[in-house]
Order: structure tokens, then sequence, then C-alpha cells
């Protein structure tokens, strides 16, 4: 009796992540959408970018990421006093206050988290970009998957510009190059994480065997 390989055998289904309904995968052109007729939640989506666009936009993202952390997000002056905080800085300030844990919260969440999503999307789309499986392919495809919760990019930015605007009213504030690169470094790690990285499931299939 042949062994039935249970990823060949349920390879043509798909399970809705918020009401467990199973369906049957179809083919989707470009910017069409499945969902689900239970729910509501979208099932899968037409594949909008290849895999080379999708491996050069991490490498942008990878070059982003150290530009955010190098320069300064936000420079302040008054009375001829200058001060520029980047990123790491800002960690830093939260370990010597009275709040040390959000420390260690904040430098998970903003540079910990995104640094091994950048990593490990360029080394899964490198691979992939050639026709392989890269080394540790499941591991690395769940790691980025309980990655996502903890990279709050947005959430950083969004206080980033808020503290912008309170401060404005009373001190020279300018949004350095570290804030225009964290914008487009969190556009990018949505586009790139999101569904489309789902693809390399269904596209290198047949090595996974």
């Amino acid at each position: 009796m042949k062994t039935l390989n249970p990823m060949n055998t349920f390879s043509h289904l798909i399970i809705c992540q918020h009401c467990d309904s199973l369906f049957e995968s179809v083919s989707l052109n470009r910017w069409q959408k499945a969902e689900c007729t239970r729910c509501g939640a979208v099932l899968k989506r037409g594949q909008r970018m290849s895999v080379q666009t999708l491996l050069a936009l991490s490498i942008t993202a990878a070059l982003l990421f150290v530009f955010a952390n190098v320069f300064p997000v936000i420079s302040i002056s008054m009375e001829g006093l200058n001060n520029e905080a980047t990123l790491w800085a800002s960690v830093e300030a939260l370990a010597h206050g009275r709040i040390t844990p959000m420390a260690a919260v904040a430098g998970l969440t903003i540079i910990l988290a995104p640094m091994l999503q950048i990593a490990l999307l360029c080394w899964l789309l490198a691979f992939a970009n050639a026709g392989r499986a890269a080394p540790g392919f499941r591991a690395c495809m769940r790691t980025l998957e309980h990655l996502r919760p903890w990279s709050m990019l947005e959430v950083c930015l969004l206080g980033i510009l808020v503290a912008i605007v309170k401060l404005a009213g009373m001190l020279n504030v300018h949004p350095g190059l570290g804030l225009w690169a964290l914008g487009m470094l969190t556009v990018l790690l949505i586009l790139i994480s999101g569904k489309d990285i789902h693809r390399l499931w269904d596209d290198l299939a047949d090595q996974l065997i």
C-alpha cells in the first residue's frame, strides 16, 4: 500500500484562521481575494508581488532598519542647546529610569523583533529566489508568524509623531532621517510579512516532503 503524504493529500484545501471552516483552494488572479463564506475573513489573496520583488523589498527593509537605528529620529533644540535621539538611545534612557522593565519590552518590540523578521525574510526569500527551500524552512516560517505580533514599529512611529506634536509648542522639534527611515520601514514590513510570504509554502511544497 502506498503511503500518502499529508502535504500532497490536503494541499488543495484551505482553513479559515478565524472560524476553522474548510474550503477548496482555487487559483486567484492578481489583486483578487477569496473570503470565508461563514465569517467573511480573507482566506487567500492573489499573488501581488513576485519572489524577486519580495526579496528586493526585504533587502531595502534591511538598509532602512540600519538607517532607522543609526540616524536620529528626532532633534530638539532650545536656547542654543541641541539634543538628538535615536531608537537605541530611547531604549537606553528607559533602562536608567524607574520603569526599567519597559526598556526590555521596547528593545524587543522596536529593535529585536523587526531585526529578526528582516533577517528571516532575507534568508527565506534568497533561497526561494533560487528555487530552493532554505535550511530550517518550516522553523523560520513559524518563527516569522510568531514574531508578527511582537513587531510594533507602527506603534513606535505613532508615539514619536504624538511626541513631536506635543513638544512643538515648547521646543524646536525637527524630525530626523531616522524617522523617515522608520516610516518607510514600517510600511515595507507590513507589505512583505503579510499574506504574500505564505505563498512559499505552496511554491516549495515539492521540496518539503
